[in-house]
């Protein structure tokens, strides 16, 4: 799969992955997130997400809420700490329809007051059915701590205070900073020809002019460890160890990714499952992640646990973090894992909505996008070496931290 792009002279990068399938896939990805709020901005970016479907200069939340829906497509958005995606999925005989859509809304949104007043409610609600699910809540808040204080540690939703506060002029004013041009990218996916989506894109916004961006992100200067025990009243025990590891332009980032699958990642023979559940029957779920921002990263692991297993189950985790840090794996071991990863990517990249939002995640932040071919060239080019030099500066244990719900 050959993708294909352009760069409008107002600096909007399009790129379009051609299929030959009738279902086609549209969306703007901007590169502004939580980090990028200002304190009195907090949970901002995830506000204005929503208060895009809301109402712009001529369509009022119902018309947009049927736009899609009324042909059988769907519209969907989500905001994470680093960038807003907004986009549909419907029939190829609808592009048009979408994109005319998703411009209206990402560019056009006005934040009519009482639609505020409905969906601070509806966050309000969010962020308390979040509160009631503490296996969710400890990443958050595990960030929060790790980071001290800077933006990246702030929850998506924000808090009470700052969403009683927003006005209008707030998502206006967020949208005029970051919803741009040249900070965004237009992605596609189906059989629409690239150069029927520019003429989409020139036709509806080379008229436009917007204010330049301004961006002003400075990376955490942390870390220091911690460990902190809250008290939540719940009847499992929650705990969470983590710690720094490797930005997204870091090409340390991949055998991390390779050593995460080992030690944590989908599959149930991954190390920690061994030893926690199958051997020692101690967790229902345990998983390690590993995040990568612009210019920092952590990796996290995590597993829920009876009060009276919580030692042994933490020291077990220890255990095979020591094994991965002082035992190099064999010629045979790594052979094994690249194939279990390399499998995995491959069953991954026969969803065609993770592909298309993979498509624009990646033109966002690298200017590129990496084949299922080029992605298996470098997980088969890591050695047991590197594996071992990465374990070693990731998963040293004065570097971890632990946050533990009790």
């Amino acid at each position: 799969m050959n993708y294909s792009s352009y760069v409008l002279p107002n600096g909007l990068r399009i790129v379009h992955l051609p299929t030959d399938s009738s279902v086609s896939y549209c969306g703007y990805a901007v590169n502004a997130g939580t980090r990028d709020e200002e304190p009195e901005e907090f949970g901002l970016a995830h506000f204005v997400e929503h208060m895009l479907f809301k109402g712009t200069r001529k369509r009022k939340s119902w018309h947009i809420l049927n736009r899609m829906e009324n042909v059988g497509g769907e519209l969907d958005a989500y905001t994470t700490k680093e960038e807003t995606f907004v986009y549909s999925i419907f029939m190829e005989e609808h592009y048009n329809r979408a994109f005319e859509l998703l411009t209206d809304l990402v560019f056009n949104s006005q934040f009519p007051m009482p639609e505020i007043e409905k969906e601070v409610d509806v966050i309000l609600d969010e962020i308390n059915s979040y509160q009631d699910s503490p296996s969710e809540l400890i990443y958050d808040e595990f960030e929060n701590y790790l980071f001290n204080g800077h933006s990246l540690g702030h929850n998506i939703l924000g808090d009470t205070d700052s969403l009683l506060s927003f006005t209008p002029e707030f998502g206006r004013s967020f949208m005029r900073r970051f919803y741009v041009p040249e900070n965004m990218v237009f992605f596609s996916m189906g059989r629409k020809p690239l150069s029927k989506i520019i003429k989409l894109a020139e036709s509806a916004l080379l008229t436009q002019t917007f204010s330049p961006l301004h961006r002003q992100r400075q990376a955490p200067d942390f870390f220091s460890s911690f460990s902190r025990r809250e008290n939540k009243e719940t009847h499992q025990t929650h705990v969470l160890i983590g710690g720094k590891a490797y930005h997204m332009h870091d090409d340390r980032r991949i055998p991390l990714f390779l050593l995460n699958n080992i030690i944590g990642g989908p599959g149930m023979n991954n190390r920690l499952n061994v030893s926690l559940r199958e051997k020692n029957g101690l967790v229902y779920t345990v998983e390690s992640g590993i995040t990568n921002y612009t210019d920092t990263g952590l990796v996290s692991i995590y597993f829920g646990t009876d009060p009276k297993n919580v030692a042994k189950a933490r020291s077990l985790v220890y255990k095979e973090l020591k094994r991965l840090r002082e035992v190099r794996l064999t010629e045979t071991q790594l052979h094994a894992a690249q194939k279990q990863l390399i499998g995995q990517l491959s069953v991954a990249g026969d969803n065609k909505e993770g592909v298309f939002l993979g498509l624009g995640k990646s033109i966002l932040h690298y200017n590129r996008y990496d084949t299922l071919t080029e992605s298996i060239a470098k997980i088969e080019k890591i050695t047991t070496s590197q594996l071992l030099e990465v374990a070693n500066d990731v998963f040293a244990e004065e570097n971890l931290s632990t946050l533990i719900y009790e």
